[in-house]
């Protein structure tokens, strides 16, 4: 295929590497535009993937931003949460649906993102001077990064396969293979450019190592978000076969708590470590301040939510924090006798692979209606001490059920605001206050009609500034 030459004109302001002693995250400083010498030895690359997995733990990516990074925004954006009105007020816009190019609440999610894109381009631009015995499982593990940085953007600025007939003919984000820091792109097509996240990560899947580090990416993450993908997509037998070549087990009920402490790793797939002396990133910052007893959180459950868990449903108390005058947000609260929110991050977990086959036999006509429900029993039974019987569900009712568990499953988790997004949904808050009883105040936005333009965020004035072939959004 013709090389496509972009630009993303964020990349010229991108800076250099970050420096660490940590185990899985130990880097040089690491100069990303690169010397004729950058990439010599096993070493040299080796610094070089750890500075690509290192802007996926910016805080305006997965490590935590009261600007609205990937971990909260889908959330924020969505009916899982409502606004306190005695945090500090922030992402008041984006939760609102406020924003607009004078204001776009996600522009550092878009810088970070391309970022992370840059930083695998000039790896793998150098790729062929690698004669490491590592080479096939650290160019695997690049260019699944490089599709989660494009999966992460176009989800946001563009629209999901399956949102609309028009979708994939729709634009979506510029999209990039090499490093350019100068080049000005022009919008690629939405099923364009999954179409290159599915190249990345068929080949990420092949390449990588079943096992790596931890804070790598494996064979089963890789797996797990190519089974998103094509969820995504709409493409479900392929995604049953993704999901399906995911080995690992979901967390028993009695660990779930635990995977939110960092007590325990049970069906966690991909973890990024946060220790004080490398990280050290206040990931709940996102949800909270202080300390259980005297909570002052930036948004709680919504009502709706937190009455959703049924009593003897464990995910009730791992991830709702509930206080006399809250129904606050526990996950990423903090590690045990602790509320400073600093946790790891958790991006990828088996409960996943497992929820994405339900989903797919569900919505393709074909599907085995009964390998859908033994799948979505996997992760019911380790949750609720008398999980519900769902084996009389018709297609339609399981389909609904899917939709629930998810929803219970990944609530806090940076997938709401895109569920409803692809499903063609709007978003029908509860109209309930920010307190435990649901009396309080409400959010002041409280519906997000199907089909609206603002499920497409808008791109900064700046970005749009600094690449006049940065086409805006409709509606902005």
């Amino acid at each position: 295929m013709k090389k496509i030459i972009l630009n993303i004109s964020i990349l010229a302001l991108i800076v250099g590497g970050f420096t660490s002693c940590d185990k899985e995250l130990d880097q040089i400083p690491f100069d990303e535009f690169g010397t004729e010498n950058a990439y010599e030895t096993t070493r040299d690359f080796e610094n070089a993937i750890r500075g690509v997995y290192r802007s996926l733990a910016n805080p305006s990516l997965y490590g935590g931003s009261d600007s609205g990074g990937m971990y909260d925004a889908p959330d924020v954006l969505s009916d899982n949460v409502t606004f306190a009105q005695e945090g500090r007020q922030t992402r008041f816009t984006l939760h609102n649906w406020y924003y607009g190019t004078a204001n776009a609440s996600m522009s550092s999610t878009y810088y970070y993102a391309y970022q992370m894109i840059y930083r695998a381009n000039l790896l793998l631009s150098h790729i062929g001077d690698f004669e490491g015995e590592n080479k096939q499982n650290v160019e695997a593990e690049a260019r699944a990064l490089r599709a989660l940085g494009y999966l992460d953007a176009v989800s946001f600025f563009g629209k999901i396969p399956t949102q609309s007939n028009d979708a994939n003919a729709s634009l979506g984000v510029p999209y990039l293979d090499e490093p350019d820091p100068l080049a000005r792109p022009e919008r690629q097509t939405v099923g364009f450019i999954y179409g290159k996240i599915v190249e990345d990560l068929t080949a990420a899947a092949e390449g990588i190592n079943t096992t790596n580090p931890e804070g790598r990416l494996n064979k089963n993450s890789v797996n797990t978000l190519l089974s998103r993908v094509y969820l995504y997509m709409g493409e479900y037998a392929k995604a049953v076969s993704a999901a399906n070549k995911v080995t690992a087990d979901v967390a028993p009920r009695e660990s779930v708590l635990g995977v939110w402490q960092d007590t325990n790793r049970d069906g966690v797939l991909f973890v990024i470590p946060n220790e004080e002396s490398v990280l050290g990133l206040s990931v709940g910052v996102t949800w909270s301040q202080g300390s259980a007893r005297a909570l002052r959180p930036e948004y709680v459950a919504s009502y709706e939510l937190a009455n959703l868990y049924a009593s003897d449903d464990v995910r009730k108390e791992a991830f709702i924090l509930e206080t006399d005058k809250y129904n606050g947000i526990r996950k990423l609260f903090g590690r045990p006798g602790q509320s400073d929110g600093k946790v790891d991050m958790k991006i990828f977990r088996a409960e996943e692979a497992y929820i994405n086959k339900a989903e797919a036999l569900v919505m393709d006509p074909a599907g085995d209606l009964n390998a859908a429900k033994t799948a979505l029993k996997k992760v019911m039974n380790n949750r609720y001490e008398n999980p519900p019987n769902i084996d009389g569900l018709d297609r339609n009712q399981l389909r609904e059920r899917v939709r629930l568990e998810r929803r219970l499953e990944f609530a806090f988790e940076s997938q709401r605001f895109f569920d409803l997004k692809r499903w063609g949904l709007g978003v029908s808050r509860d109209g309930q206050g920010d307190l435990k009883d649901g009396s309080g105040t409400p959010s002041e936005s409280q519906n997000l009609p199907a089909g609206d333009h603002r499920f497409q965020l808008p791109f900064s004035q700046t970005a749009m500034d600094r690449n006049p072939n940065l086409v805006q959004n409709p509606g902005y």
